[in-house]
């Protein structure tokens, strides 16, 4: 018997629960881990999550999610370490666009699965 397990939501899950750790460490605990902000470690780690899934679609042969979550990373990189308006600029685009294909392929591919069942 196989059993199948949505690694999607397994690696969101994980990513999700470093973030929220090291981000209660940074506002409870102390600021800092070895000097770097643990508040801003816990948005990237949020990041990593969405190149980590990227990678995972890309590896099922979604490239058009793997690209969309991709964007949706570098962007939250680029607005957490930007030294720039223009760079914030930026990652917002890439954020809010790879978040807005997402989101609109996701409602799209369950509304089509619904009046195929329904």
């Amino acid at each position: 018997m196989t059993e199948e397990v949505d690694v999607q939501e397994l690696a969101i899950g994980v990513g999700t629960v470093l973030a929220l750790v090291l981000y209660g460490y940074g506002t409870f605990v102390r600021e800092t881990i070895l000097g770097v902000d643990a508040r801003m470690l816990a948005v990237l780690s949020f990041a990593a999550t969405f190149l980590a899934v990227a990678v995972l679609h890309g590896a099922y042969g979604r490239r058009d999610f793997a690209l969309a979550h991709a964007a949706a990373g570098v962007g939250l990189v680029f607005v957490v370490v930007a030294s720039s308006g223009p760079q914030v600029l930026l990652g917002i685009v890439l954020l809010a666009g790879g978040g807005a294909y997402v989101a609109i392929k996701t409602l799209r591919a369950r509304r089509t699965v619904g009046d195929a069942t329904g």
